[in-house]
């Protein structure tokens, strides 16, 4: 494939974009070569300013459940641009899709609206700390929750690392009150209880992990931290920013039938435009202000474009049989993966939940960031490559999730898995 033009374009980025981008992950490091600068988007489809198609499997990292420039998504948001870009007041919009997300969403009673991931979760934790009147937060190694300060810690050999900057210019005092544990290991979530009694505010997970490569949880983990926190007066808060819509209607609370204190979303709900929102029980949501005394604002918060495609988005995912057929879409390309691996030779784990899933190159399963690290990455460099060179555009990192969306068809499914055939195969000669 011929990518002058993008060569091009990223060498000018590079002179005035940190990096060439604007988000780490896009500038290729972990895959090597130069970035691919896309011009457009239509329904499975990415094209690049040289004029290169890719089947997309990133879907702008998971909101684009529809596909790009879905043809209802794309005009209600040319009526909402003709009103208006954003007001800085309250609109009808934001009540009609607050109404829809907590009808889905069991023990959602109210929410709040942000701009980001990393405003839904670094409010929720400020919300739970004042609620329950603690300081500590237990998150998990290989969690993202957002590049907010306290959120920023290392993950570290033991039982847990407790206050260790993982980023340069966070202080210690930003994250001394953060432990971090190892992904789907209760033992270790009890021990900390015991270690800090009446200390710890909540737990923050991913219900499915999906920034280590996406690992699902085992089976009683979600349900144990849910009884932990309960039993300990503390707050459980599901960052489901990538798996609310996605893994089900009513996220994997739905599919796990747990019920978290608090809840954050984004992605899905924003309909491939930046959004953020975090929500929960009534008597923990009636703290913020302008209700209770813990602050959190935002001029673009509740923005009618964000409103609007998410809005719509939600209202055409709503059908009985949407999420089945994602399922079968899905199901089709991972079993594809793996017999098409298994037939040269190749140890892979494909872990799928919905419409997520990725690929590892490891001959055991992997069942937490440790795991994931020990992966075979050089694989994932040169299975990447081969799959770009074949117009199939992968996540350019091997700790990413891969997004299936109800543009793709049978045909795309069966191009993927041609291109993977060859992928393999050179790989394993």
């Amino acid at each position: 494939m011929n990518r002058e033009k993008s060569e091009q374009i990223f060498a000018e980025a590079q002179q005035v974009l940190v990096g060439g981008v604007n988000s780490p992950v896009r500038a290729f490091k972990s895959v090597g070569g130069a970035p691919i600068v896309m011009a457009r988007g239509e329904g499975a489809m990415l094209f690049d300013v040289d004029g290169n198609a890719y089947i997309d499997y990133v879907g702008s990292w998971g909101p684009l459940i529809l596909g790009h420039a879905h043809p209802e998504v794309v005009p209600a948001l040319n009526h909402a641009l003709s009103q208006g870009t954003s007001f800085g007041t309250s609109t009808e919009v934001e009540v009609k899709l607050a109404q829809k997300i907590t009808s889905a969403f069991p023990g959602m009673d109210q929410i709040r609206f942000v701009n980001s991931g990393t405003e839904a979760t670094m409010s929720a934790l400020r919300l739970a700390r004042a609620f329950t009147k603690r300081d500590k937060i237990i998150k998990f190694d290989g969690g993202y929750h957002g590049h907010a300060d306290l959120l920023l810690v290392q993950a570290g050999s033991g039982v847990a690392t407790l206050g260790l900057p993982d980023s340069p210019g966070v202080p210690h005092s930003a994250t001394q009150d953060t432990i971090s544990v190892s992904f789907n290991d209760l033992d270790v979530v009890k021990e900390i209880f015991n270690q800090h009694p009446d200390q710890i505010a909540a737990i923050i997970v991913e219900p499915v992990a999906g920034n280590m490569g996406l690992i699902l949880p085992e089976p009683n983990f979600l349900s144990g931290l849910k009884k932990i926190t309960k039993t300990n007066d503390a707050l459980l808060i599901f960052d489901e920013v990538m798996t609310g819509y996605r893994v089900a209607y009513g996220g994997a609370q739905t599919k796990f039938d747990i019920q978290p204190d608090l809840t954050c979303l984004g992605k899905v709900i924003g309909g491939g435009l930046p959004v953020g929102a975090y929500a929960g029980r009534k008597e923990i949501m009636s703290q913020l202000a302008p209700l209770g005394s813990v602050y959190q604002a935002g001029t673009l918060s509740g923005n009618p474009l964000a409103m609007t495609a998410g809005l719509t988005t939600i209202g055409l995912i709503e059908q009985d049989d949407i999420y089945d057929r994602l399922e079968t879409l899905t199901q089709a390309l991972t079993q594809g993966l793996r017999d098409s691996a298994k037939r040269a030779g190749m140890p892979v784990e494909v872990n799928q939940i919905g419409s997520m899933f990725n690929l590892f190159f490891s001959e055991t399963p992997v069942k937490n960031y440790e795991q994931a690290k020990a992966t075979q990455h050089q694989h994932y460099t040169l299975f990447f490559q081969s799959m770009l060179d074949q117009g199939i555009y992968l996540p350019p990192s091997p700790f990413e999730t891969w997004f299936m969306s109800l543009a793709h068809t049978d045909q795309h499914i069966e191009q993927t898995l041609d291109a993977a055939k060859l992928a393999f195969y050179n790989l394993t000669n």
